[in-house]
């Protein structure tokens, strides 16, 4: 490839650019800003300029044919110089998009965007004063290096879905690469979601070993999603951070969100470098799971209209009326003849796709004014990450698992019993518990709250045996996998971070805790949840947890050898058979968006109706509408008969 180089701007860094760079392919031009002039789809077109850029990017994108040239466009940004993206029509990653993911990395963004809008004259118009000839010296020769880059190979250059940017004080140049935003308004494409496209037909998915869940180590490649998603400037995910807590080192994954939010993925484990890459695909996950960013949603209908092929929303736990009147609630009724918006995922009961509300398979949709409210509070309970969707939706059944035998264990106060964690034959797990007690003084007790599918679920609880009223006194946690042994680390690792985050705030806040004891609707947020059980009136609510007689372990626990096959694709049919052979149904959505596809990683939101939604807020929690909650703790022997509403646990829940 060869080209013509056409240099749009005035000032010393155009001037700089227009000396330096020698293409002997074309004629460098120091012009006024693009013409109606066509220029060839060989032209790149550099602009630049000594102010902040604030132009009109329509014009740069007019200035060549339908086949319109590729822009590199060279700006400064008060003390340093800012270069590209590289733009090519036609491809991904134009920048605006770069523009739309440094405003989300942004720990201020809307404090910046007014005043870029309140100073917009002085910024676009006066250049920096930090611009020296040695400075614009070095911008040409990046940009010479991109020009030569790009005319070796298209996808060569540095600036393709990357800035470069040179600190005018001490000439750094650093690089700083984004993902194509799907959901761009200049270059974003995302396909239409249609049935198609949501139906799963399971893929083979061999194992490394019968005992592994997860068909491949994505700590081999720990380093590459860490330069694919991990930039302070630019990327998908801001900010790696790390802490230590109770027996687990832990890390945050911080990702900048477009209302200027910020969201967290987290990682509790044995060693910084394992809890960052749990950190990133956390994070990754609950990018998947906030809003649509796979698939365009175009379905619209009243359940009326679509029931043939649409999910019940009345069989995923709805709130009764009264709970709809309530100040400040934003959720209403449901209503059959109202229309809502769909999103395609796929029926394992049915073997066929199925329409599921969207606000149920997202849970922070934005909607117009002009849209139905939601009819329920939703999380991200049943979303997860894996390197395939077989593995996502199989880690979407355990969390589901997780919390719906946590909230059954409550609601209906079975007494489950306790696991003699000496029992283990992964010796880190007496050891997990064995450090929390050390650290803190407190006593660990975990409870098999495994349910009918006997998927093994762990309740996990630290409790304070002094008489300190500024210690918390109790400390709640579960944990959920096809091996009882590493369900029980996956609880006490939580357990530990959790509690030693609450040891840190109860004391400041213990008056609120105590309010909340007395009046449950005060529990508003999920930091409340595990707030109110740190006081010490509180306690007795767990006496059906404390008062359990029996004991069981690991071995007890374990389960035959349906889930240690060759294939994960098997593991997940019989956990898939245990459900339906229960008259359940199975629904996934695939949330996968293309900056996942970007390591080959898939994501799942799994639902199944009939189970306990994890909800916080004890307004807002969900028992109405599901029978099992009233037959299951009977058939598994915890009560002597079917539960009556008026049997159910009354307090807010204690999960964190």
């Amino acid at each position: 490839m060869t080209a013509e180089v056409r240099l749009l701007g005035t000032g010393t860094l155009a001037e700089a650019i227009a000396r330096n760079v020698h293409r002997p392919a074309g004629v460098i031009a120091v012009a006024e800003p693009a013409g109606s002039k066509s220029v060839s789809t060989d032209t790149v077109i550099v602009t630049a300029t000594d102010a902040w850029d604030l132009g009109d990017r329509t014009a740069v994108r007019a200035a060549g044919t339908s086949d319109r040239p590729s822009w590199l466009p060279v700006r400064t940004e008060l003390g340093r110089v800012v270069i590209g993206p590289l733009e090519r029509a036609g491809e991904p990653g134009c920048v605006d998009c770069a523009e739309r993911r440094r405003r989300r990395n942004r720990l201020h963004s809307r404090a910046h965007d007014t005043l870029i809008a309140d100073s917009r004259s002085t910024l676009g118009s006066r250049p920096s004063a930090w611009i020296t000839d040695l400075a614009a010296d070095a911008v040409a020769a990046l940009v010479d290096d991109e020009i030569a880059r790009l005319t070796r190979d298209p996808h060569a250059p540095r600036t393709r879905w990357a800035l470069i940017c040179l600190d005018l004080k001490s000439l750094e140049v650093t690089r700083h690469p984004f993902l194509p935003d799907p959901s761009c308004p200049v270059c974003g494409n995302l396909p239409e979601d249609n049935a198609d496209a949501a139906r799963i037909v399971l893929q083979p998915r061999p194992k490394s070993a019968p005992d592994c869940y997860r068909t491949r180590s994505l700590a081999e490649h720990q380093d590459d999603l860490i330069a694919t998603y991990v930039d302070p400037e630019c990327g998908l995910i801001r900010l790696l951070a790390r802490d230590n807590n109770a027996g687990s080192v832990v890390a945050a994954a911080w990702m900048g969100l477009p209302d200027g939010a910020t969201e967290g993925g987290y990682g509790r484990t044995r060693s910084y470098r394992s809890s960052e890459l749990v950190s990133i695909l956390e994070a990754l996950e609950r990018h998947g799971g906030m809003e649509p960013g796979g698939r365009r949603t175009t379905a619209h209908g009243s359940y009326a209209d679509l029931r043939e092929r649409a999910l019940d929303p009345r069989h995923l736990g709805l709130y009764p009326a009264d709970r709809y009147r309530i100040d400040g609630v934003r959720y209403r009724p449901f209503e059959v003849d109202q229309r809502y918006r769909w999103v395609w995922g796929h029926s394992f009961r049915r073997d066929e796709p199925i329409l599921v509300p969207e606000t149920y398979a997202y849970y922070r949709i934005h909607r117009s004014d002009n849209e139905p409210a939601p009819f329920v509070y939703e999380i991200s309970n049943g979303c997860a990450l894996g390197g395939s969707l077989e593995e996502a939706i199989l880690h979407g059944i355990l969390e589901i698992a997780e919390r719906d035998a946590f909230l059954m264990t409550w609601y209906a106060r079975m007494p489950v019993p306790r696991i003699d964690l000496r029992s283990a034959c992964r010796r880190t797990v007496p050891l997990i518990a064995e450090a929390i007690q050390a650290e803190t003084g407190y006593l660990v007790h975990t409870f098999d709250i495994t349910l009918e599918q006997g998927i093994p679920c762990v309740w996990a609880m630290a409790v304070d045996p002094s008489d300190d009223d500024d210690r918390p006194r109790a400390v709640c946690a579960a944990g959920s996998h096809l091996d009882p042994e590493i369900a029980a680390e996956n609880a006490l690792s939580e357990l530990g971070a959790i509690l030693v985050d609450l040891m840190r705030r109860y004391p400041g806040q213990r008056e609120r805790a105590e309010r909340m004891v007395r009046d449950g609707t005060l529990v508003t947020e999920m930091a409340d949840h595990s707030l109110l059980y740190a006081a010490r009136t509180a306690f007795t609510r767990f006496d059906f947890l404390a008062g359990s007689p029996r004991w069981t372990s690991f071995a007890e626990m374990a389960q035959p050898d349906g889930f240690r096959n060759a294939d994960l694709a098997d593991d997940l049919r019989e956990l898939l058979r245990r459900y339906l052979d229960e008259g359940m149904d199975v629904v996934a959505v695939d949330q996968t968006t293309p900056e996942q596809h970007a390591q080959g990683l898939a994501c799942a939101k799994v639902i199944i109706p009939g189970t306990l939604p994890m909800t916080f807020g004890h307004s807002l929690r969900r028992v109405d509408g599901i029978p099992r909650l009233h037959e299951i703790p009977h058939r598994l022997g915890y009560r002597d008969r079917r539960l009556r509403a008026s049997d159910i646990n009354p307090h807010p829940h204690p999960f964190p």
